[in-house]
């Protein structure tokens, strides 16, 4: 093979941060090279150098042997480097195909020629396995589909090298398993992919090569079929972690259920929901995307208020049929989009962590008093040990894992008895994730029933204490996480007998 791209002693520093003090790669032609590490080691900012949106301090880069400087992302394209960003950039307003080929749309006499843009579209969704219609707006589709459409968009130049960072966070198991078999038929043609994932199995299913960054410089290279997971994660986190998952050494803190929905329906988004979790417990909710498990979340906590059915807090029934009357009765609920939904990014963690209670940071005067916001700050930043190095930090330049604590820390306030949780570790480092465990058995140690929503099924199996199956919109089963295989919930899921 040869070498189509060199990154050599990467430097770039921000006014009063280093973000990378010394990194190099080196590409070859039809490689697969995945760049792992925790949140904020410095991934994101080295592809960012590499696709022009930031340039280097110090250091070279070369493209096929010959030295560049790129200046912006126009000249990456150019020369052949396209980019998958972490953060989606869909304009809603546009079609699936318009999006695709935004600023680059096929012309027939100086006029966009739409027929062709939409043939052009379809013949590539088709070569993804993406079951998307080009005619579609993007205003209508679901996180996983924008990001789908993220990488048709990416591949419909051509390019030679394709940097795709945390493409799969929001696809499920099936449309993984056909971008991974599109990045194999891509190194078929000779195209080299730069790969950053926290997902272990797919960096050692598709890599050939891995170099791992922490806290800003690079630590080690490696061939994968010469190392393993625990050696992986040791130059990830700079310590060896011997459980992915802490231990949860109780059930539940009472007999009695703390929350029990029963026959809860919706038509079109949840139907005959009965679940029931006691102080302390977590429940597991796992399955397929569109299987309705996030609906079911967004039933409970008044989004889709329900048609019919009941829900009772402690043995007596409550209405909730808004967001407002959740958080009135103690309900939080932790959304799987922690970026659009969950954050103001924009604001600081001290005013993101007053936003949901605030009566709370009121004064005599019914004014908000930075005072009370500074208080709750510091005690939410230093309870769940969010890492800053100040509370007036923009949220937006936080790691994933610490943005999710932010999340996580905003309802406290509101001192909830019932907390759900979608995708709570959705694009969060190894690390990071362990953290974010110890904090919901915390949580439930404190007396919290625990909701967990999760597409990853060994983090549903090993954090829960009961696992319901969710199929077409309802709850079909519920098992023994202690007991069953992930086989055995995928069977259940494909409707095959468990044997």
């Amino acid at each position: 093979m040869s070498t189509i791209l060199e990154m050599k002693h990467i430097r770039k520093e921000f006014p009063g941060v280093v973000a990378l003090s010394d990194v190099s790669l080196k590409l070859e032609k039809g490689e697969v090279l995945s760049l792992v590490g925790e949140n904020g080691a410095g991934k994101s900012t080295l592809m960012k150098i590499l696709s022009g949106t930031y340039q280097p301090t110090k250091g070279e880069i070369f493209v096929k042997g010959q030295p560049v400087k790129i200046t912006d992302p126009q000249h990456a394209a150019q020369l052949g480097i396209s980019i998958i960003h972490q953060e989606l950039s869909i304009v809603p307003n546009l079609t699936i195909a318009e999006n695709i080929y935004v600023l680059n749309e096929p012309t027939r006499l100086g006029l966009v020629n739409d027929k062709q843009m939409v043939k052009d579209a379809q013949v590539l969704l088709d070569r993804l396995n993406f079951n998307l219609n080009p005619n579609s707006f993007a205003k209508d589709l679901s996180v996983s589909e924008q990001q789908m459409v993220e990488i048709a968009k990416a591949l419909s130049a051509n390019p030679k090298i394709v940097i795709m960072d945390e493409p799969t966070s929001a696809l499920s198991n099936k449309e993984t398993k056909n971008l991974l078999n599109t990045i194999n038929r891509l190194r078929e043609q000779g195209i080299s992919v730069i790969y950053i994932s926290h997902k272990l199995n797919e960096i050692f299913e598709i890599s050939q090569k891995i170099v791992v960054i922490r806290d800003g410089a690079e630590v080690g290279e490696l061939i994968t079929k010469d190392t393993d997971e625990n050696e992986l994660v040791k130059l990830m986190v700079g310590r060896e972690m011997k459980n992915v998952y802490p231990i949860k050494d109780f059930a539940s803190l009472s007999n009695e259920n703390q929350l029990e929905v029963s026959h809860y329906s919706k038509t079109g988004y949840y139907h005959d929901i009965n679940l029931s979790v006691k102080p302390g417990e977590i429940l597991g909710i796992y399955g397929l995307m569109g299987s309705g498990r996030t609906e079911i979340a967004q039933g409970i906590f008044g989004i889709l208020k329900k048609d019919s059915g009941t829900l009772k807090i402690n043995g007596g029934v409550v209405n909730v049929n808004s967001p407002s009357d959740a958080i009135k009765h103690k309900i939080a609920f932790v959304t799987e989009d922690r970026k659009q939904e969950g954050l103001v990014l924009d604001a600081s963690i001290r005013e993101n962590l007053s936003v949901v209670n605030i009566k709370k940071i009121l004064n005599r005067y019914n004014m908000i008093s930075h005072a009370k916001e500074v208080v709750i700050a510091n005690d939410n930043v230093a309870k769940i040990r969010i890492k800053t190095p100040h509370i007036e930090q923009n949220t937006r330049n936080l790691s994933g894992g610490n943005q999710q604590k932010v999340v996580l820390g905003k309802w406290f306030e509101i001192e909830p008895k019932i907390l759900i949780l979608d995708e709570p570790t959705r694009g969060i480092d190894v690390g990071s994730k362990y953290e974010i465990y110890e904090l919901i058995i915390d949580l439930a140690r404190e007396g919290l029933s625990i909701i967990l929503i999760s597409s990853d099924l060994p983090e549903v199996l090993n954090m829960s204490d009961r696992l319901a199956v969710v199929r077409d919109m309802t709850i079909i089963e519920e098992m023994n996480p202690k007991v069953v295989s992930q086989e055995d919930v995928m069977k259940v899921i494909t409707k095959e007998e468990l044997k």
